[in-house]
């Protein structure tokens, strides 16, 4: 079975105590079924470092963007974001998008910006965008669709919507991403949005160190959960865990642009 944790920012995992290593996450993760992470990084300033860290694996793939809470000052980003997506090693832009918690208003207009130039550089460089949102989903959809980004396409990671948003991203070609937030208690929409999403266009996720999935509540979460993810989402959807893991890996290998023959590792 190959299931592929479609984002994890393994940069910021505990490897003072929890892990030896990103070896050692990634054996934690093969050992349930997890062969491919997809790393993605939230700061242009971050990435050759998370690099350095990781290294070059053939068992996980590089996204970089720029968070909407970690807006980049520097007047050269655009021509910084501009090479890195060009790098061979980097399938995403991402992730980017809106997030209006806990934000002054007057930051609503850069994200939105930045948020354009990501989809620009998407369209440009043929390779997907990675989304972000929170408190935001109606300007989310309508600089989607301003920039065009069906051109690119993406996913809506960590999605947290209801069964009408997700129509929307459909609509506009997008995937939509699940993390262990379907688990919680109190997320009955989602699981709702879940059943409605159709297999073709769904992908799993774990948003390591956030949002462990249940029996791991409280404890750091790490791509070897995206497994319990995955079985979860296989009970709503109806079908055998084996049959959803083919399904989210063609999808994953559909979006980017990727041949399963090359992803198959020990």
């Amino acid at each position: 079975m190959f299931l592929i944790d479609s984002h994890c920012h393994l940069d910021q995992l505990n490897y003072n105590s929890l892990h030896r290593n990103v070896t050692d996450v990634i054996e934690k993760a093969k050992k349930r079924d997890v062969r491919l992470i997809l790393a993605v990084c939230t700061m242009l300033s971050n990435f050759d470092q998370m690099k350095a860290l990781i290294g070059s694996r053939n068992d996980v793939l590089f996204a970089c963007g720029i968070h909407p809470l970690n807006l980049d000052k520097n007047d050269c980003y655009l021509e910084q974001l501009r090479c890195i997506a060009a790098r061979k090693d980097v399938v995403a832009l991402g992730e980017t998008g809106l997030d209006y918690s806990n934000i002054q208003q007057n930051t609503k207009k850069e994200q939105q910006k930045v948020f354009l130039e990501h989809i620009s550089i998407g369209n440009d460089q043929k390779k997907p965008i990675i989304v972000h949102t929170r408190n935001a989903i109606d300007d989310t959809i309508a600089l989607l669709r301003e920039g065009k980004a069906d051109q690119c396409s993406g996913i809506l990671h960590c999605f947290t919507e209801d069964r009408k948003i997700a129509k929307n991203i459909l609509d506009i070609g997008f995937y939509i991403s699940f993390s262990g937030i379907v688990t919680f208690r109190n997320a009955e929409m989602l699981r709702d949005t879940v059943r409605f999403v159709p297999l073709n266009r769904l992908l799993i996720e774990t948003d390591s160190p956030y949002l462990t999935p249940v029996p791991y509540r409280g404890k750091e979460n790490q791509p070897a959960y995206v497994h319990e993810i995955a079985e979860y989402i296989a009970t709503l959807k109806n079908i055998n865990l084996e049959k959803l893991a083919a399904v989210t890996t063609a999808n994953f290998c559909q979006l980017f642009n990727l041949k399963l023959n090359n992803l198959i590792v020990s």
